[in-house]
């Protein structure tokens, strides 16, 4: 059995297998990348980096590539305003 971490997700603790990427942590936990302009929720789209869409706060670091990171026990991550 692969080992648990637990991290924050716009305030609420998401547990998560090691080796998952922050992305897929928020899309477990049903939370959005960041809000569009227009109010729109938007979430992961190319899984690799290039179209942007994935972009939360992690760790206090604004515009990161969710699809790009790994989790860490203890991570915060926010969706982008």
């Amino acid at each position: 059995m692969p080992e648990t971490i637990s991290v924050t997700i716009n305030g609420a603790a998401q547990h998560v297998a090691a080796g998952t990427t922050v992305a897929a942590a928020m899309l477990i936990a049903g939370q959005p990348t960041r809000v569009s302009v227009s109010g729109e929720r938007r979430a992961p789209l190319c899984g690799m980096g290039i179209c942007f869409e994935c972009r939360a706060v992690v760790n206090g670091i604004a515009h990161r590539r969710t699809c790009q990171i790994q989790c860490e026990h203890g991570m915060t991550v926010e969706t982008n305003p």
